[in-house]
């Protein structure tokens, strides 16, 4: 759980340092921005027809008695609304870095530089890394699908679908979510997806520790303006923390 608190303390720092240069923080608000209100919109739509949508997803409870039928409506509602959710946090992740992938370059590169900077960093174009943006952000919609359709399944089951299914829901949204935030920092390493996985895997509860508390926050209407940059700007720091610690450890093997 050290790990995990950490993450979730460069999560903070991220704050402290936008709230330094609000300049920052106002150019990593822009993308949010835009990313926020097509979202919602969709939400909207979602909470008006969920009635509708949970009856055709349980076509099978048509015959069932009333109180059975509630019952399954009601999970399938649930369940849909944190499929829904997690889908759209993962996703927002990816848009809002598509749509701010210059504003997110120019503040990751000036964290950097407050840090220390990054030897032989790799200079990439805006459209090229728009289009890797976009690319790596539809890989881990699909990769995240793997883990929300069965959770989605599962969410028809009374009890455990209402209470468990949403705590595994989070967290893979927010482990999702911190693959995105750290993509970034990663290329301008010129580290792939397929690097980016496994150098976070080794920390995992570090990665959490950032996502958990930046998916949760998100979710709250229009508060995801401001925890995106900020979960950005502790994105870079994760990614420093994990890459720094990587190359040490390659250093002590080679030693």
């Amino acid at each position: 759980m050290r790990d995990f608190v950490k993450g979730v303390g460069m999560f903070g720092q991220g704050l402290g340092i936008l709230l330094r240069r609000p300049k920052l923080l106002l150019l990593g608000a822009i993308p949010a921005v835009l990313t926020t209100a097509i979202l919602l919109g969709g939400l909207a739509a979602l909470v008006v027809w969920i009635d509708e949508l949970a009856t055709w997803v349980t076509p099978f409870a048509d015959d069932w008695s009333t109180g059975w039928q509630t019952t399954v409506r009601i999970a399938a509602g649930v369940a849909l609304f944190a499929a829904a959710i997690s889908i759209g946090l993962l996703s927002s992740t990816a848009l809002t870095l598509a749509i701010g992938a210059p504003f997110y370059e120019y503040i990751a590169e000036k964290v950097e530089d407050d840090l220390g900077g990054v030897p032989n960093a790799v200079e990439t174009s805006g459209w090229r890394l728009l289009g890797m943006g976009i690319r790596d952000g539809i890989i881990l919609v699909l990769l995240s699908l793997l883990y929300t359709i069965p959770l989605f399944v599962a969410g028809f089951i009374p009890v455990f679908g209402q209470f468990v299914v949403p705590v595994l829901m989070a967290l893979v949204a927010a482990w999702f979510l911190s693959l995105e935030l750290v993509g970034v920092p990663f290329y301008r390493r010129g580290m792939a997806l397929k690097q980016r996985r496994e150098h976070m895997r080794k920390r995992r509860m570090l990665a959490l520790g950032l996502g958990v508390p930046a998916s949760l926050l998100s979710a709250i209407p229009f508060l995801a303006i401001i925890v995106m940059p900020v979960a950005f700007v502790g994105g870079v720091l994760v990614a420093r923390e994990v890459l720094q610690d990587s190359h040490a450890g390659q250093a002590h093997l080679n030693a």
